[in-house]
């Protein structure tokens, strides 16, 4: 009969015990990444929620439309980010357009956009943007080591 028994303690003799130090220490790396793609998906949420916050969804509807989508979009592709920050590279850059595309968007969808719309969208859009690239920055990071 196999000998089932445990020993507690070290498991430097399990088979497996070196994929699971590059396994664990791979997750270390990327912990910093996760935290700036969560800040990601507050982001979307709040551009997502942005025009009824600041009470422009009724005189500007294709802008409210615009962050709704925009809003919603970089919520889940956040979401998708931290739950595999090694495999987010690409996606970074999608994350930065629709950074940039809330940025620009006051003055593309809306005819004559509030003050408040306008701040509203490009505050949010620099902080996507930013975090984009902080998230890109620190992958790239990672990787040269």
């Amino acid at each position: 009969m196999a000998d089932l028994s445990h020993r507690h303690g070290d498991i430097a003799g399990h088979p497996d015990a070196s994929e699971m130090r590059d396994r664990y220490a791979r997750m270390l790396q990327t912990r910093g990444v996760a935290a700036v793609e969560e800040l990601v998906i507050l982001a979307g949420v709040y551009a997502a929620i942005s025009a009824w916050t600041v009470h422009f969804s009724a005189a500007l509807p294709q802008l409210a439309l615009s962050n709704l989508i925009v809003g919603i979009s970089l919520a889940v592709l956040g979401l998708c980010m931290s739950m595999a920050p090694e495999r987010s590279q690409d996606l970074n850059f999608v994350v930065l357009l629709m950074g940039a595309w809330l940025i620009v968007s006051p003055w593309v969808v809306a005819r004559h956009p509030g003050t408040g719309a306008v701040l509203s969208n490009v505050i949010t859009g620099a902080c996507v943007c930013l975090f984009a690239l902080v998230a890109g920055g620190l992958l790239m990071s990672k990787r040269r080591t």
